[in-house]
């Protein structure tokens, strides 16, 4: 019998502000075998179709990312607040609740020649990972792809990826916010 990594995810109610039900990860990266359950049920949906390179989303996105690579043997892209990464960079902004954020990744880690998977730990809005696919496309690299442990469907983050090309998958959903 397979292992339930959706009872691996606490939710801490009222967190970061009330009303908010938080799906915790950190419980589900502390159990050894859920981890490494996670990481290989998103790479065994991606072997052998082509990707070159996995690109994370800061920071919860490196922990996945991260794993997800090095079990398809491709590199890793960090995508990293604006100012975190050294040398030259690229970089596309996307809306907040309250102002504007930047992301960033190198600027000569791709080229038309890639094609990346994103990997993130949770969709919600989809803004961020928005942003993240732009940045990326920006470099002349395919991305068609994306995978998050967890999508929070009422939020429509991966409806939106999807109207933009990007197909999602997610090994658990949530309800609610």
């Amino acid at each position: 019998m397979p292992l339930d990594l959706k009872a691996l995810v606490r939710t801490i109610p009222d967190y970061p502000k009330k009303g908010i039900l938080f799906r915790d990860i950190t419980t589900l990266i502390e159990h050894p075998e859920g981890f490494k359950e996670s990481i290989e049920r998103i790479a065994s949906q991606y072997r052998g179709r082509g990707v070159t390179h996995v690109a994370g989303i800061e920071a919860r996105g490196f922990i996945f990312g991260a794993g997800v690579a090095i079990a398809l043997g491709v590199g890793f892209i960090p995508i990293r607040k604006k100012g975190k990464l050294p040398g030259e960079t690229i970089g596309q902004n996307y809306a907040l609740e309250y102002g504007v954020d930047t992301i960033e990744i190198h600027a000569d880690v791709l080229d038309g020649n890639d094609k990346v998977l994103l990997v993130d730990d949770l969709i919600a809005t989809g803004g961020t990972a928005i942003a993240a696919v732009g940045l990326l496309r920006r470099t002349g690299a395919s991305v068609e792809n994306a995978a998050f442990v967890i999508d929070l469907p009422d939020l429509g983050g991966a409806d939106k990826l999807k109207a933009e090309g990007v197909a999602v998958t997610a090994l658990i959903e949530f309800e609610g916010h």
